[in-house]
């Protein structure tokens, strides 16, 4: 496995961990969280380590406590990943405008 990560860039992990968020889906929407513009950054060092900090659409979600949960085990599972932390951020808080077009046309928004 340690060698497979000399062979990947930072930037590919990167594409590979978007991929893994786009499976992962709010309950009460059908909208993956990356498209739904949740996720807020995604920071890979040198050794793979992965933090992602996320939102949520509201403080009182139903998920607050599963969602990033979900998130860090799929990411982690990844072979290119060593570990991985998920952070809550509530600033700036959510709105539907960094929701991606896509979301925004599957929600009926456009």
């Amino acid at each position: 496995m340690e060698e497979h990560k000399k062979e990947i860039s930072k930037k590919e992990v990167e594409e590979l961990i978007i991929e893994t968020l786009k499976t992962i889906y709010d309950p009460e929407i059908p909208v993956d969280v990356y498209e739904m513009g949740l996720i807020y950054e995604i920071n890979v060092d040198d050794d793979f380590n992965v933090e992602i900090i996320m939102t949520l659409t509201s403080p009182s979600c139903p998920v607050a406590e599963s969602m990033p949960e979900e998130i860090r085990v799929k990411v982690e599972a990844m072979w290119s990943v060593k570990s991985t932390t998920v952070e809550l951020a509530w600033e700036p808080p959510w709105t539907k405008d960094m929701m991606s077009e896509e979301a925004l046309l599957e929600l009926g928004f456009m």
